[in-house]
């Protein structure tokens, strides 16, 4: 039989439009001669719902839903496709999370989702009651039938093949294969998703899902759900592998694409491609020269080779999804000189295109004349508009209202995040005229040391570089600049400063970046301890750099260790009132990192 991979771009809540998005790929995949048509979890009504399915009326209008795409099955493919369902049961949750297989205009089968994740970004089990049992059914008519094995997302990340530790006591996958006919071939598991991006998930997964595989000698075909919602990103990545764990077929990563196979060949069923691609390409002006290396010993953390592209395209594709599906087409971003607002601006102007996007820079006596310069010359390659608001006149009228109450004290913190705010305020007058959304241009190492000013510049709608390391951000920009300089050379070779007081350097406050982060990176996403990544970052200097005594290793100590750590956990109360953060690593700042504010920690 012929199964199509439709790897769709939902919004939550928006039923008619994911409806539309359903049969127009159903139309096309009937165009291939497809018998079958796969797509992601809970893509009627859009994933993830949240506290929404505590709502009736969203439940009902899910079931409407799934009763007109049913409908149009009476003619073409089946359809399978992921929704939410009352439980009609008198105790335990009140919804289902369910796979429902579509034929001859009616619902012709439900799958329940056994297993529900309760971990990082996942709450399933607030809200979904696990089915107790999975059955297999089949396609096809008695004539001919074709029996499936249907999962959904978590239901296949349980193989005792594959994990040294698995989360549950049962494998749906293996209850599944057990109630399989040994006469019946070929063997289908199929697998609908709405699995997250985060850096190497791709390369997890798609080693997963050939495990099970080769474990069950079994075709496996995997829809997964692409596009933004809030600080996730799916990266879809549908994929189909045949029984020897071989892969067949992958979709697009970070776009919109359709998938199908012909199971009794193992052939596509089709060469044309089907992919949707909605980016948007600038024409600046002619290059500069080749970007040069950021100064740093290496990147701190092993990455493959594919990281930088994944995470570039991950991070435009959430900027874009979070504009759009909240219901507005432009951004504002504070361009300071500096190498994080540069990154920012390149990455919304690939999502939204260069019309929608605004610079503006807000130069204060403290500003140095090539940070301006390097903002316009920035705006200037991304050939958007750039406007300028000093703030000299504005912070000197605060510093005069304040003087009876600063009397007698030292220029210092207050001073220089008064200006933060300053400028975060004048982001916000002109968001509220305009209706653009601001983009905040901290990244994770701010973030993670509150090297930051609340309602400074922290204010905004999404923190798109919130989970990128200073080291990353860094590497992204020299990815920006892969086929033409768009951020300025000098913003990328200068050393970073906040531009508050004279003279100011980052590392006046902090350690070296190529030190600092991967402190971070152990602490915030494995959760060291800091005796371990003393060890570890020493490990790795010795590794990379050899037994010769050098600055870095000098520099590092286990009083330096505690005291980054101490910086991240005195921070918890700026990062729980930060915008909404793109989640592109195993571990991001946000719904999936949960600490208390009111704590005493010993380090």
């Amino acid at each position: 039989m012929k199964i199509a991979l439709a790897q769709i771009n939902p919004t939550v809540g928006d039923f008619a439009g994911n409806t539309r998005l359903i049969l127009d790929f159903t139309a096309r995949a009937a165009a291939q001669r497809a018998d079958l048509v796969l797509f992601p979890e809970l893509c009627v009504c859009g994933y993830p719902p949240a506290d929404l399915l505590e709502k009736s009326s969203f439940v009902a209008r899910a079931g409407q839903a799934l009763e007109e795409i049913a409908a149009h099955t009476s003619t073409g493919p089946a359809i399978l496709c992921g929704t939410v369902m009352p439980t009609h049961a008198p105790d335990g949750k009140h919804v289902r999370n369910v796979a429902a297989l579509l034929s001859g205009g009616r619902v012709a089968f439900l799958q329940q989702k056994m297993l529900l994740p309760f971990y990082d970004v996942f709450d399933e089990q607030r809200y979904f009651e696990p089915a107790a049992r999975q059955s297999l059914t089949s396609i096809g008519g008695s004539a001919n039938p074709q029996p499936l094995a249907i999962t959904l997302c978590e239901d296949a990340w349980n193989d005792k093949g594959f994990w040294p530790r698995r989360l549950y006591p049962i494998d749906p996958v293996d209850q599944l294969m057990r109630q399989w006919d040994p006469a019946a071939s070929p063997r289908i598991i199929l697998n609908l998703s709405a699995s997250p991006y985060w850096r190497g998930k791709r390369l997890l997964r798609r080693d997963m899902l050939a495990a099970i595989a080769r474990r069950h000698s079994a075709f496996v075909l995997m829809v997964n759900q692409v596009g933004g919602n809030d600080s996730l990103i799916f990266d879809g990545s549908s994929l189909i592998l045949a029984p020897t764990g071989e892969l067949l077929a992958q979709a697009a990563s970070f776009a919109e694409d359709l998938l199908c196979i012909d199971t009794n060949s193992g052939a596509p069923c089709s060469t044309q491609s089907h992919r949707v691609d909605h980016g948007n390409h600038p024409s600046p002006p002619t290059p500069e020269a080749p970007t040069p290396e950021a100064p740093t010993l290496a990147d701190p953390i092993p990455e493959d080779p594919d990281d930088i592209p994944a995470t570039w395209a991950a991070l435009v594709l959430g900027t874009r999804d979070y504009v759009r599906k909240c219901g507005f087409s432009r951004v504002l971003i504070g361009l300071s000189g500096g190498i994080d607002s540069a990154l920012v601006a390149a990455i919304a102007v690939e999502a939204l295109g260069p019309e929608n996007v605004l610079g503006v820079g807000m130069p204060s006596e403290f500003s140095s004349t090539g940070s301006i310069d390097d903002a316009r010359a920035l705006a200037a390659n991304l050939a958007i508009r750039f406007e300028t608001v000093p703030i000299h006149d504005v912070f000197a009228q605060y510093q005069s209202t304040l003087e009876p109450l600063f009397a007698g004290t030292p220029f210092g913190l207050a001073e220089e995040n008064l200006q933060s705010r300053i400028r975060g305020a004048l982001l916000m007058a002109l968001s509220n005229k305009f209706g653009a959304l601001v983009l905040t241009t901290g990244n994770k190492s701010e973030m993670a040391t509150g090297y930051s000013t609340l309602y400074g510049d922290m204010v905004g709608a999404l923190a798109v570089i919130g989970d990128v390391f200073k080291t990353r951000v860094y590497a992204l920009s020299r990815y920006a600049n892969r086929d033409r300089v768009l951020i300025p050379l000098n913003t990328i070779a200068k050393p970073p400063s906040a531009e508050l007081r004279p003279g100011q350097r980052d590392t006046d406050s902090l350690p070296p970046y190529e030190l600092l982060d991967p402190i971070l990176e152990a602490y915030v996403e494995r959760y060291a301890s800091p005796e371990q990544i003393l060890a570890q970052i020493l490990a790795q200097i010795l590794a990379r750099i050899g037994p010769e005594p050098t600055a870095a290793g000098d520099a590092i100590d286990l009083a330096l260790v505690r005291r980054v750590l101490s910086l991240v956990e005195r921070s918890e109360y700026k990062r729980q009132q930060a915008a909404p953060v793109l989640k592109v690593t195993q571990k991001s700042f946000g719904n999936g990192r949960r600490f208390p504010i009111a704590v005493k920690v010993e380090l």
